[in-house]
């Protein structure tokens, strides 16, 4: 509760205030001037502390803290970055926005790509698009958005944009990466009427990708530097997979109904309760705890905004015997979301509802309605599990009634008992003035009875805290620490973690107190005298998320920065807003208000302020490429270029741009290939498209492009080169025996505020001024070595600082699988809570640096048949190379007869790097065919006899003359340094006598399994590739090789009978033909004359015709007589011829 009142009475009292004004000299040719203006009314109460009438010195003070921002707020202004999710069909309409929870690719491009008939897209080529834009604009103080927005674009601003997308929770159905798109967003005129010529209002818009696995996107808007000055800025894009389209196109919850009306009654008077959810991995987050309401708050992007949900769950309960309930009520006690489902305890009953999330499921599983778990327990607690592991999520449920004491783990349907870890002690350790107490048994007590309320553990830095009225912490769950700067008067009510090293605690009254993980310093935020200043800016400001009358309803960390959900009561009118905590900002008042003093000089006071920070600058140096140890995989893709002289894109071009995005990132989901070069990337196949780059930008030059958009393939393309930004990676991912160094620079300077000529120091000064500490949350796994080198002629300490893995924690796993989690903590010694850097964003803490790092197989690694080198060594060692007949240059063909010599590579996928394979690695036959189409699986019990060299069956399909063997025995040790397979195909093995199906000799298609799980000592990573190896030359068995001989003889020798009986027959033959063909002729001679005669004494008379017929008659015959004759004697002279 902040600012609502005592909690004693339920009544709240307010005192008038006066307004207080200050005003700055002013100057030639410049003036200024600050108005502070006191709230008019303040809460009586703890809740907010009693300010008196405002004296000089703190006015003064609190001008003199204000940040730069505000002395320069006339000559630049803030201006920050705005950003909305719209839908494909409503590009370039004004104040709409959309909720994300449609996820079908439009299918509705193809129209627009085929118009592009000579650019560099296939138009055989299915293009899709996302179903959303994401609309981007800006605004400054003191001018509106469209002016702003066009004079952005006319001085050549272009927003960036970076989307990542969050890594799944089950890395068994989906591959863990770090995959990031950076995107230039593209200039659109409004669709809204407009009397200018050019242009009133427009917006920036780039595709807003959906990768299957991701659920959780982040979106970073950044300027490209020209422009107005715009701070960065992120912003939470999460799929909300608890709504439903109607019929009527409006949206609906599937979880309960949407409650309209912010009643103040749901908030004022009301505690606040704690955010729980999976850290990362939560889209839609839920709020409990609105008294005699089964409603929650839910959000999907971390409350920049929210709806209030009335659950349509059925509020029944009766107690019993075996299940005491004293009271029934309505109220949501117990909220947690999960990356996909959410849980609710009302009394004493459990329900979760889980979300439909095709990227997650590939399907719709979604709950019809909530669903009621664990009824025969009786369940007074709900409990977080804030991270997951294995795959999966957890959650824990208490019980109470009989089963007092068990707890439901997990799914919440597997029940364990707890163990004892740790006794706590009766009563309150004293202290005797000191920070914190180490728990030996053999301290003093106070008469404060301990009372514990809940525990907590950092999975990265292994800190368990055990908290209630009073605040306990250990490193190995035996030892602990007493923090005594907590007051034992106050009760812990919960806290948030931020897990890169700092913690918040909220109290019972609404205290906000604040820890730095490794330290034991604890500062009260909240009441304090740096709140009070914070506040006094504030109003300077005339902030409008900031006023008296308001209430705390959550805090909670995001992306590091602490942050409350506050419910505003301003003008009778309620409000719920999320404001930031500026943690760094109330430390450096608290300090500056605690540590001044005056100082005479002359006549008059100055006043003097005391750093305590034991150093003034603080650098990150020689911080090598990030993506190595960050695993970071970056795409970069530009806008289509469009003919149009203004600049500004069509639905058309926006449309391109959509489709070659989704292209891009199918591209790179698609990429899997076991073949594979030295270089590789998984954009080759755009490779053919980039070398006619030239002539499709003489094209754009001359206005011809079509459909007037111009294609840069080189603008889409896979990032290897990252630098690095002058800050640790976000996590670091170590192999087996890999480092990670930098350099820590420090320089000294002076102890006070005000200028002073600087002294050169010592070594032995600078040693004993700044000292730097390392913290490993499992040092029996990492280690640190700090190397320190002295600066004098610049004051200055350079701390060279290597990180290692000490190769003992981790057995073998795959590629982002099962990574032990831990961390590295950096401490300047007298840091904590004394140094701060001043940037434009506000002041930073320095001093601490907390960096998990994982160690393990890191994400993006992967081994691949080194083609190119298997085949350059093979044709070395074998003297010569026969490919297959029908060449395929995607699987070359190797002899059976020549000894064959694999080697692989290992490929970096974020880095681009790859080299060959040097450890070692069991090769097995998986499965085989003789034909694409016929390949098979084997079982174990075949793998084992095709591959192993203790096979007694006449089995094996391949052997080595290496001796090196599993432990077992049981397969071969191979390596890059191994002495080949000889192909066997034994009696009993599936490639043994296969049949040709042409006259070429056979061919087999071999399933490779390689794999160096156990027998690897050189990495973390479990590599497993499966490929295709194509063996030609296959041997026949000996009796199939005797029955083709025999078949072969047979029909060689049948027809070289067949010639000789030929050849013997041929002169019969001949003078038989000779015979047949004198007959023949003679007969058609014989009626030929006998035609020709005829026709010629066709015209005389009849006598004359009777004479001549009766002398052609003789004459004929005895012409008939002559031929008889004629070939008796050429057959009896032909012999004498012949």
């Amino acid at each position: 509760m902040w600012g609502g009142g005592a909690k004693s009475g339920g009544e709240t009292r307010c005192k008038c205030k006066c307004r207080c004004t200050t005003r700055g000299s002013s100057r030639t040719g410049e003036s200024w001037s600050h108005v502070a203006r006191c709230p008019a009314m303040y809460p009586a109460g703890p809740a907010w502390p009693k300010l008196r009438v405002l004296r000089a010195l703190w006015a003064l003070l609190a001008v003199l803290l204000a940040p730069w921002r505000l002395w320069a707020k006339e000559d630049i202004q803030e201006c920050i970055w705005h950003v909305v999710l719209i839908k494909f069909e409503a590009v370039g309409e004004e104040g709409r926005s959309d909720r994300f929870f449609d996820l079908e690719p439009l299918e509705s491009l193809d129209s627009v790509f085929s118009l592009l008939v000579d650019a560099p897209t296939d138009q055989n080529e299915k293009y899709l698009g996302f179903p959303y834009y994401l609309k981007i604009n800006y605004s400054c103080g003191g001018e509106s958005s469209e002016a702003q927005v066009r004079k952005g674009h006319l001085t050549g601003l272009k927003p960036l944009v970076l989307v990542t997308f969050q890594s799944p929770v089950n890395f068994h159905r989906w591959k863990i990466e770090q995959l990031q798109i950076q995107m230039e967003a593209a200039p659109f005129r409004s669709k809204e009427r407009c009397n200018a010529e050019e242009v009133c209002a427009m917006s920036w818009y780039t595709p807003m990708p959906i990768k299957n696995g991701s659920v959780v996107m982040y979106v970073d808007v950044r300027s490209n530097g020209l422009g107005p000055f715009i701070q960065n800025k992120r912003f939470h894009v999460n799929i909300n997979g608890f709504l439903q389209k109607q019929q009527d196109n409006t949206l609906q919850f599937t979880v309960g109904n949407e409650i309209f009306n912010l009643i103040p009654r749901y908030f004022i008077n009301v505690p606040s309760r704690p955010l729980w959810h999976t850290v990362n991995q939560t889209p839609v987050l839920i709020l409990g705890g609105i008294p005699d309401e089964k409603s929650v708050l839910l959000t999907d992007t971390s409350f920049t905004d929210f709806f209030l949900v009335e659950l349509n769950i059925d509020s029944c309960w009766v107690g019993s015997f075996y299940c005491p309930q004293a009271s029934f009520t309505a109220t949501i006690y117990d909220a947690i979301a999960t990356e996909s489902t959410l849980f609710i305890r009302q009394n004493q009953l459990v329900y979760y509802f889980t979300g439909t999330y095709v990227t997650l499921h590939e399907s719709n599983q979604g709950s019809g309605s909530w669903v009621r778990v664990l009824a025969n327990e009786c369940i007074k607690k709900l409990c977080p599990v804030h991270a997951h592991g294995n795959g999966s999520e957890y959650i824990m449920a208490l019980t109470t009634g009989k089963r007092e004491g068990y707890v439901h783990f997990g799914t919440i349907t597997v029940s364990n008992y707890l163990a004892i870890l740790y006794t706590i002690p009766e009563f309150i350790p004293d202290a005797r003035g000191l920070e914190f107490l180490m728990l030996l048994g053999t301290e003093s007590h106070t008469t404060f009875l301990m009372v514990p309320k809940g525990m907590f553990y950092n999975q990265y830095s292994n800190l368990l805290y055990i908290w209630g009225n009073f605040l306990l912490q250990s490193y190995n769950y035996e030892n602990f620490i007493y923090l005594a700067d907590f007051p034992k008067e106050q009760s812990i009510k919960y806290l948030v973690n931020s897990f890169r090293g700092d913690m918040a605690i909220v109290t019972e009254t609404e205290e906000i107190w604040y820890l730095l993980e490794g330290s034991y310093r604890m500062y009260k935020l909240f009441p304090s005298r740096g709140w009070e200043v914070h506040i006094n800016l504030q109003v300077m400001h005339q902030s409008s998320v900031y006023t008296p009358n308001e209430t705390m309803v959550t805090l909670f960390y995001e992306d590091t920065k602490l942050y409350q959900l506050v419910y505003l009561m301003k003008n009778q009118q309620g409000q719920l807003v999320k404001r930031h905590v500026p943690v760094e900002q109330l430390l450096m008042y608290q300090q500056l208000s605690n540590h001044y003093f005056f100082k005479r000089q002359g006549s008059h006071l100055t006043l003097s302020f005391t750093n305590f920070c034991p150093f003034s600058v603080m650098r990150l140096r020689d911080l090598p490429n990030p993506q190595v140890y960050s695993r970071q995989e970056r795409y970069q893709a530009r806008p289509p270029r469009v003919v149009e002289p203004s600049g500004f894109h069509n639905e058309n071009s926006l449309a391109v741009y959509q489709g070659l995005v989704y292209y891009l990132l199918c591209l790179h989901s698609e990429y899997h290939k076991p073949y594979a070069d030295r270089v590789h990337e998984s954009t080759w196949s755009w490779s053919n498209k980039k070398q006619d780059q030239d002539y499709y930008f003489y094209l754009a030059s001359n206005s011809q492009s079509p459909g007037n958009v111009y294609i840069d393939m080189a603008s889409y393309e896979k990032i290897y080169d990252l630098k690095a930004d002058y800050e640790l990676p976000e996590r670091i991912f170590l192999d087996k025996g890999t480092s990670y160094v930098f350099s820590v620079f420090l320089r000294v300077g002076g102890q006070s505020l005000e200028f002073t000529p600087e002294r050169v120091l010592t070594s032995e000064e600078l040693k004993s001024t700044v000292d730097l500490g390392v913290v490993l949350a499992d040092p029996g796994c990492i280690e640190a070595v700090v190397k320190q080198k002295f600066l004098i002629n610049r004051n200055s300490v350079l701390f060279r600082v290597t990180l290692s893995d000490k190769r003992s924690c981790f057995d073998q796993g795959l590629s982002g699988h099962h990574l032990l989690e831990t961390s590295m903590l950096l401490k300047v010694a007298g840091a904590v809570g004394h140094c701060f850097q001043n940037t434009h964003q506000g002041p930073r803490m320095q001093g601490n640096l907390m960096v998990p790092v994982l160690i393990g197989c890191p994400p993006g690694k992967r081994l691949a048949f080194d083609i190119t080198y298997t085949l350059q060594y093979n044709r070395l060692q074998n003297k010569h190379y026969f490919d297959c007949v029908r060449v395929e240059p995607e699987m070359p063909c190797f002899l059976f007869r020549d000894v064959f010599y694999p080697f692989f590579l290992i490929q970096d996928l974020v880095t681009g790097d790859s080299g060959s394979f040097q450890g070692s690695y069991v090769l097995k036959v998986v499965g085989g065919g003789p034909t694409l189409d016929t390949i098979r699986e084997y079982s174990e019990e075949e793998i084992y006899r095709f591959n192993s060299p203790l096979d007694k069956t006449h089995s094996l399909i391949w052997t080595t003359k290496n001796t090196t063997t599993t432990k077992d025995s049981a397969f071969n040790i191979m390596s890059h340094q191994s002495l080949g397979i000889e192909w066997l195909c034994l009696e009993n093995s599936p490639c043994y006598d296969a049949v040709p199906h042409t006259i070429f000799a056979p061919e087999f298609f071999f399933k490779v399994l390689v794999s160096n799980r156990g027998v690897d000592k050189s990495t973390y990573c479990d590599y497993q590739l499966i490929f295709l190896l194509h063996i030609h030359g296959l041997p026949l068995s000996a009796k199939r090789a005797f029955f083709i001989l025999m078949v072969s003889s047979s029909v060689f020798i049948g027809l070289v009978t067949l010639y000789i009986i030929f050849c013997l027959l041929l002169p019969v033959m001949v003078k038989a033909w000779n015979s047949l063909r004198w007959k023949i002729n003679n007969i058609i001679m014989s009626e030929s004359y006998y035609t020709y005669t005829s026709r010629n004494c066709s015209g005389t008379s009849e006598t004359r015709s009777t004479v001549s017929s009766r002398a052609g008659s003789s004459d004929s015959s005895k012409v008939a007589e002559a031929n008889q004759r004629a070939p008796e004697q050429t057959w009896k002279k032909k012999p004498l011829v012949t």
